[in-house]
């Protein structure tokens, strides 16, 4: 029997989609899901969910929990990453409120900026372990990761270890149709070309039966401007650097030096900027999950329709042989996007089958799309070098380089800032007692 082991398997709503596209497909019955958490509430809940759903879709898989990491991964062909390092309390809290103490305003704060280099220190150490768990026990398998930071913890798993592993984003399938529906234009029979980094790929193309759009989509967006709406950050990018970015605005508000500036305060309002976004959201779920926990866990009538995440397509590609395109957070090896460091994880149009999943060659982006591209880059490679490291300089290095960070603070203000959440952070996070360690080559 194959197995797809999900770890992370208490984020009940997330593995309900997964999963449960993973029982709709034929290809996948007769599996063994392999469900891991530490939280085993949470688990179990998990576990008491997909089994209805289980029932009601009359589907052959087998789902069994696991309260140990080895034995989970033991012999699966496919691993599914979708883990929390930290929580929402402490370490999210933590990555908002110290840096406001600085003066430092955060939407977000997963990806990069200073909560984001902080979450992938505390969630790199894990991704290691993981992936030298599966080097011991299924070497062979597939590690579809859908955790952020999304370009650290990929490229930390493809230069440091032997696990075969992609990035798994939302933001390229929604970009599009998304985009157009906001300027009431239809979304049929659209071809588009898409690439870049995670949470910053560009729409580099966009056609329908030929024509290029892009003409129509700035008139309307400059139009669309001059009311207050929810995507103003990414039609100021475009109308500034000629492209449509994937990733929504209040993300891109906290990735470029432009929206969030103390001395500038009126540009929040200005382009409808959601500070403390994400710290909103989590304690919007918090509180709705306890209402919606009867539901989902409990309900004897619970059904899924196929989802829009890739995870299921992928695996069902890779058994079947049948070809499934999809946007894939690779390493650039071949210089997949040119103009971008080998180093750097890129987002590409990818093909799963059975030899596994082929990254598409891209050549160049624009110039200034991939000079606010390596922007992003130039933090992501520092995090993945202390973390590694265990270095505290180049630690400093990745948040003076972070664009938001360096347009608000000073150097010592980005040191101070830095060693105030290592000692917040605690065990969280590496060692970085030592000024600096020695550097592992990659």
């Amino acid at each position: 029997m194959k197995k797809i082991t999900f770890i992370g398997a208490g984020s009940t709503i997330f593995a309900k989609n997964v999963l449960g596209d993973c029982m709709l497909s034929p290809a996948l019955q007769n599996f063994e899901f392999a469900l891991f958490d530490i939280d085993l509430k949470r688990l179990s809940e998990s576990e008491a969910m997909l089994n209805q759903l289980k029932r009601n879709l009359k589907s052959d898989v087998t789902i069994k929990s696991y309260t140990e990491r080895i034995p989970a991964l033991t012999g699966a062909s496919y691993v599914i990453n979708a883990i929390q390092v930290g929580g929402y309390k402490p370490s999210t809290v933590i990555d908002f409120e110290i840096p406001k103490k600085y003066g430092l305003e955060q939407t977000i704060a997963d990806t990069i900026g200073i909560g984001g280099i902080f979450r992938a220190l505390r969630t790199i150490p894990v991704m290691l372990d993981l992936a030298k768990d599966m080097e011991n026990v299924c070497p062979d398998a597939w590690l579809l990761n859908y955790t952020n930071p999304m370009a650290s913890l990929t490229g930390v798993v493809l230069r440091f270890t032997s696990i075969k592993a992609v990035g798994l984003c939302h933001s390229v399938q929604v970009c599009t149709r998304d985009l157009l529906q906001s300027l009431d234009l239809p979304a049929d029979g659209i071809e588009e070309r898409i690439a870049g980094i995670n949470h910053m790929a560009w729409l580099l193309e966009i056609k329908r039966n030929g024509e290029d759009l892009y003409p129509e989509i700035k008139r309307r967006a400059k139009e669309k401007q001059k009311e207050k709406h929810n995507d103003m950050v990414r039609f100021e990018l475009m109308d500034k650097f000629g492209y449509y970015v994937t990733e929504s605005s209040e993300h891109n508000a906290e990735y470029h030096p432009y929206f969030i500036k103390r001395n500038y305060p009126e540009l929040i309002d200005k382009f409808n900027i959601p500070l403390d976004e994400y710290p909103r959201r989590c304690e919007q779920q918090i509180a709705e999950w306890d209402k919606m926990r009867d539901s989902i866990v409990e309900n004897e009538q619970l059904s899924h329709v196929r989802s829009h995440e890739y995870g299921s397509r992928i695996i069902e590609a890779m058994e079947t042989n049948q070809p499934f395109v999809f946007a894939g957070n690779v390493l650039n090896v071949g210089n997949l996007i040119s103009n971008l460091p080998s180093k750097a994880v890129v987002e590409v149009p990818c093909v799963a089958d059975r030899n596994g999943i082929k990254p598409c060659y891209m050549g160049e982006l624009p110039e200034q799309l991939a000079a606010l591209n390596r922007t992003n880059i130039n933090t992501q490679l520092l995090t993945i070098e202390a973390a590694v490291t265990g270095s505290r300089d180049n630690l400093y290095q990745a948040a003076f380089l972070d664009p938001h960070t360096a347009a608000e603070l000073s150097l010592d203000d980005i040191v101070a800032l830095c060693d105030d959440l290592i000692q917040a952070h605690g065990d969280w996070i590496p060692d970085f007692s030592k000024e600096e360690a020695e550097t592992i080559n990659s």
